[in-house]
């Protein structure tokens, strides 16, 4: 059974930052891409960043101010959020995607993040 167990999110001030986990289980993890997606209320879910063996990327928004990274010996995927404006708030959700099979693709709970003041 895959698990993907999100923890660190909450409530911070405009400027702060926060470190989100997610621990996977029952998946080959070093495989894996490993990305994080948000949700802000009546928004689409939208990709964050996302990671592989070879590198990683991000959208437009949170360039210079995340950073995503992975420990494979842990089964485990980060995302270091600094600067943290009230437009980051959101649910962030841990995803892991097959590189070569799309079928094998999973989703943690989620984690709540909201900036305010």
């Amino acid at each position: 059974q895959v698990q993907l167990v999100e923890s660190g999110g909450g409530l911070v001030q405009p400027g702060g930052s926060l470190r989100l986990s997610c621990a996977a289980s029952g998946i080959s993890f070093s495989i894996y891409v490993m990305g994080w997606y948000r949700q802000a209320p009546g928004k689409q879910r939208e990709l964050v960043a996302h990671i592989t063996n070879a590198g990683s990327t991000y959208t437009d928004s949170v360039k210079g101010r995340f950073t995503i990274s992975r420990d494979n010996a842990k089964n485990t995927v980060y995302l270091q959020m600094n600067s943290l404006q009230p437009e980051d708030t959101a649910v962030y959700y841990c995803n892991a995607r097959h590189p070569i099979l799309p079928r094998y693709i999973y989703w943690g709970q989620g984690t709540q993040v909201t900036v305010s003041s």
